[in-house]
């Protein structure tokens, strides 16, 4: 199917938005390239509470979210990965409510890192976060009035993670399927074949409605994913076509594959085709030199 993005999203900065029983939005007021409109947390529950997301250090967002529990408890505080715009909030809101900071683990890439090569998310990522519960894969954490369970879903980040509110169909997607733009998979801190994995894993599930760590709901999920697992592989195909033709270096595909694309993501379309080829390489249909990386040339396999 062809993917069509939604970018018709308000943030509404500041004020709650609700969209299911016990279910709201706050978004933080972050735009760039890379975040859309800001980093939406989310807060579930009506007695005791818990948030999803709580996102960057960010006095406003720290107070909206103080507002909206208007001093109920807070036990549990899930965060999808540790990139700066999701994570870092949630050390001083678990000070103020005592509450258990959940996640799949601390920060790491998805591999080892080349010689000489430097993480280019390193800088956005919180790399000081460390969860009280490791949530396995699969592992639920239960509140009061709700359920949520943890869905590895790696690829953008080794340690990402999805939520699912259980018996509610609803899935907490972070930034591992959003409904205005493709993830940034940028190794070595991200991986393109687990990425792939990871939408195969969600394409199991019957989940009804997806809640993205930017932008607006995923109404109709499963023709969505579908979608980006055909988008990805156009854009492996074109990568391949590109190194049959005769390109060489991932600066020249890149120029031909992404023409038309916001100067400010070039960035994160050479690290997304670096992803692709080191998957093509691991598969034998595309060789370089050594480890697969920026400045390498490919061959045909």
């Amino acid at each position: 199917m062809a993917l069509v993005f939604d970018d018709s999203f308000h943030p509404s900065y500041g004020e709650p938005v609700s969209l299911d029983k016990d279910v709201l939005r706050l978004t933080v007021k972050n735009p760039s390239a890379f975040t859309f409109h800001g980093t939406n947390s989310y807060i579930i529950g009506r007695d005791t509470l818990a948030i999803i997301d709580p996102g960057p250090e960010d006095d406003d967002h720290y107070r909206a979210i103080i507002s909206v529990v208007r001093g109920r408890p807070v036990s549990h505080i899930f965060v999808s990965h540790t990139h700066l715009d999701h994570s870092p909030l949630a050390k001083r809101l678990k000070k103020d409510f005592g509450a258990q900071i959940v996640a799949e683990g601390p920060h790491r890439p998805a591999r080892p890192h080349h010689a000489g090569e430097v993480s280019w998310l390193e800088a956005s990522s919180d790399l000081d976060f460390t969860p009280d519960l490791a949530l396995a894969d699969g592992e639920i954490v239960e509140g009061d009035g709700w359920r949520l369970r943890g869905i590895h879903t790696p690829g953008h980040a080794a340690n990402h993670m999805a939520f699912a509110l259980e018996g509610r169909d609803i899935l907490f997607s972070a930034d591992h399927v959003m409904a205005w733009a493709t993830s940034i998979v940028a190794p070595p801190d991200g991986s393109m074949s687990d990425y792939m994995s990871s939408l195969d894993k969600l394409l199991a599930r019957e989940d009804q409605v997806y809640y993205p760590g930017h932008g607006g709901a995923v109404t109709r999920p499963a023709a969505f994913v579908r979608g980006l697992r055909a988008h990805r592989k156009m854009r492996e195909r074109a990568v391949l076509e590109r190194i049959r033709q005769g390109d060489r270096f991932i600066s020249d595909m890149v120029q031909a594959i992404y023409r038309d694309t916001d100067p400010r993501l070039l960035g994160a379309a050479r690290l997304s085709v670096l992803a692709h080829l080191e998957d093509l390489v691991a598969r034998g249909e595309v060789t370089t030199k050594g480890d697969p990386s920026l400045k390498g040339a490919y061959l045909p396999g």
